[in-house]
């Protein structure tokens, strides 16, 4: 079944039980954050240590992409900076 969800305002079509990150990986999405410094980072590992893949994902900062089951109508946003 496909789920549809937001990125930064534009729709996002997901398979039922994806995770976020690799959605967003599958939709040309390389960037899910901008660092402290303003360089951009996205999914490294994609099983949960790196913390790289950082999002705000309905309006809760530092959520992991990749360990984030998409929903339908879930609003992801990227990071700036520190989140919490």
């Amino acid at each position: 079944m496909t789920v549809r969800f937001l990125f930064e305002g534009r729709s996002i079509a997901a398979r039922e039980g994806q995770s976020v990150g690799a959605a967003l990986l599958e939709a040309g999405v390389r960037c899910m954050r901008i660092d402290e410094r303003g360089n951009p980072k996205g999914m490294v590992c994609a099983i949960g240590l790196c913390w790289e893949c950082r999002c705000v994902i309905d309006d809760v900062p530092d959520t992991r992409a990749c360990m984030t089951q998409v929903r339908a109508g879930m609003v992801v946003r990227r990071q700036l900076g520190l989140g919490a």
